[in-house]
């Protein structure tokens, strides 16, 4: 099996891992996000996580969680076979020669050249599964956006599609989506080899257990958050804002009225359920990566 064949599998594997773990962390970090501000003298609709945690099984139980899962698993694997595939390719041309291990700068710039490959898909993906997670947030809110509900993914798509300009719809908030996935892979691929070279003790990590792939893993998602957190937020509300009578118009102002409503504080909305989430989702992410492509040869 070729490189290339042995990156789209095995990136599959992952990204199923991960979605699975992961899923119902993103759930509650979007409904975070995408709370309306209370109006003066009002508590907001979720206290924080655990709130939403609450309020999210008792209204729709347990599958509430998994809410907006289907647009995001239909593509896990197109997603993640780019995003593992494109950073093999951008390996094999920054390599002196074939087999040779690459610098922690190096898989910095593979990262991000993935980052940008994987935008264009994540893009369309996202505003589907915000929508989706985030219209129970919106239903007390008063918003002319939540007269729009949604029976599933494919339900999001059709209406963006007839009543949202179209293709060109399903990618609104593109911008900011660049804007997350190219510094954050960047980030996230230098740490994850920065930490495999310092438990291997060099440059050849071969031989690393699986132990030291799973702490290299979470440690390396949850440096994806911590380095673009506050362009997730702004890429949520853009995505779930309405389209007839919108909030924003456009990435800047978001950010802008965010600060200036709701301060530093605001951008960071649901960021601790996106920790919770990152850690063990990459974990399994990148162990069930390695595992596989290992598996295959």
């Amino acid at each position: 099996m070729g490189d290339v064949a042995k990156d789209l599998a095995s990136g599959t594997v992952g990204g199923v891992a991960q979605l699975i773990v992961g899923h119902p962390f993103d759930t509650i970090k979007v409904k975070l996000q995408s709370q309306p501000a209370p109006l003066p003298g009002q508590a907001p609709k979720y206290a924080g996580a655990m709130d939403a945690v609450r309020q999210t099984i008792a209204a729709e139980g347990p599958r509430g969680l998994y809410k907006g899962m289907g647009a995001p698993l239909a593509t896990v694997a197109a997603f993640n076979a780019v995003l593992f595939s494109v950073r093999g390719q951008m390996e094999g041309l920054l390599r002196s020669q074939p087999g040779a291990p690459l610098t922690v700068n190096q898989q910095v710039v593979c990262g991000a050249g993935a980052g940008v490959a994987v935008s264009i898909l994540a893009c369309p993906t996202e505003l589907i599964k915000c929508r989706l997670q985030a219209q129970s947030a919106l239903a007390d809110s008063g918003s002319a956006s939540v007269a729009v509900k949604y029976s599933g993914p494919m339900d999001v798509a059709r209406q963006v599609l007839r009543s949202e300009g179209g293709v060109r719809g399903l990618f609104k908030g593109l911008f900011p989506t660049m804007a997350r996935e190219v510094p954050g892979n960047a980030a996230m691929f230098g740490v994850y080899e920065a930490l495999k070279q310092y438990f291997a003790g060099g440059q050849d990590t071969s031989g690393l257990g699986r132990g030291s792939l799973i702490v290299a893993g979470g440690l390396a998602g949850g440096t994806f958050w911590l380095s673009v957190y506050p362009t997730d937020v702004v890429k949520s509300v853009i995505q779930v804002d309405d389209y007839k009578n919108p909030k924003f118009s456009g990435s800047i102002d978001a950010f802008r009225k965010i600060l200036a409503s709701e301060g530093v504080k605001g951008l960071y909305r649901g960021f601790g359920p996106a920790m919770a989430r990152s850690i063990p989702a990459n974990a399994a992410c990148f162990l069930a990566y390695e595992v596989t492509k290992s598996s295959l040869g």
